[in-house]
């Protein structure tokens, strides 16, 4: 079979496509036969060598979403068999026509949801409800501010402010074709951040308030001026930062008029706060399942072309999911 590895740190085109044995379950895990894999902005800072989520090792295998049919069980695995059709977050090895995972991980494809789509329930899909409900704790009819609207976890969480209640979704990206593409998602404001006066936008559309949450994963100056944008008793979650690892100092007496930041991450609730993801599971599935959340997959790439996604990821040219399909 094959599989797509990296034995240096560099531009996309270190991807190789290489074979490889197919993979056997172990104990409670299963062998996937892969139909997408949704491609993940943390698997390009990975390649490029930077340190998510620990250390970038060498040789590398990326991670992903990946969607498919079960082929083999392993042993102790009840209540998953030959046949289903499940989603699960891959952390190594996730392009390849085969990969194994947890069991006890996998999400079961809802009824009417491509393979495509599917991939965006696990890290995409959660990143965005968790990083609103649990980290920003938005409140029916606040102002939620959602910087980089149009990608891959941003068009997700325009869609899941809105079914959570949000008065008002502001979403900010960086063309006019991303910010007409949140708007066709529900947006009621969007903002090029990239243009002169941006903050003064915001404010105008906020009565001068700022937002009651604000979603901020650009970081460098779009972080710093997205904490002046923080309304009274509001709070800003950074949850990455696609635009390098240039962290401004944050002060505290930038936060003295009752205003919050805190940083989230998926993995660091997904394995201690497992009530907790389940809910959002459930939450996204029923969202799914009435139309208030659709994924939208800008395009779709044979699985030896993971350098051209790793390049449209780098020029955040995509609106919505870049997903391989083997």
């Amino acid at each position: 079979m094959r599989i797509v590895r990296h034995h240096d740190h560099g531009d996309p085109s270190v991807l190789r496509v290489e074979e490889t044995a197919k993979p056997t379950p172990g104990p409670r895990e299963v062998l996937i036969r892969v139909e997408a894999i949704g491609v993940n902005f943390a698997e390009v800072q990975r390649r490029q060598g930077l340190p998510i989520g620990g250390p970038a090792e060498l040789p590398g295998a990326p991670g992903g979403d990946v969607a498919g049919t079960v082929e083999a069980v392993g042993e102790s695995v009840t209540g998953v068999q030959a046949g289903d059709r499940v989603v699960a977050g891959v952390w190594h090895g996730a392009y390849a026509d085969y990969v194994t995972a947890d069991a006890g991980s996998l999400l079961t494809i809802p009824e009417g949801v491509d393979a495509g789509q599917a991939t965006a329930l696990v890290s995409p899909a959660q990143t965005a409800y968790h990083a609103i409900t649990a980290a920003g704790r938005l409140k029916p009819g606040e102002t939620i501010l959602i910087d980089a609207a149009a990608g891959g976890v941003g068009h997700l969480a325009v869609q899941i402010a809105k079914a959570l209640g949000a008065g008002k979704v502001i979403a900010t990206a960086s063309s006019p074709a991303k910010l007409e593409f949140a708007r066709s998602l529900g947006a009621d404001v969007a903002i090029d951040y990239t243009r002169a006066g941006w903050v003064d936008e915001v404010l105008a559309a906020t009565d001068g308030k700022g937002a009651d949450v604000i979603l901020e994963t650009v970081g460098g100056d779009i972080l710093r001026d997205s904490i002046g944008l923080i309304a009274q008793f509001g709070r800003l979650v950074f949850y990455g930062s696609a635009g390098g690892f240039d962290i401004p100092p944050v002060s505290v007496v930038d936060l003295i008029d009752m205003k919050s930041v805190i940083g989230f991450s998926l993995y660091a609730i997904m394995f201690t706060q497992p009530d907790v993801i389940q809910a959002g599971v459930d939450a996204l599935v029923d969202m799914l399942a009435t139309g208030k959340l659709k994924p939208v997959v800008h395009t779709t790439l044979p699985l030896d072309e993971a350098a051209k996604a790793h390049e449209l990821m780098e020029a955040r040219a995509q609106l919505g999911k870049v997903v391989l399909v083997p």
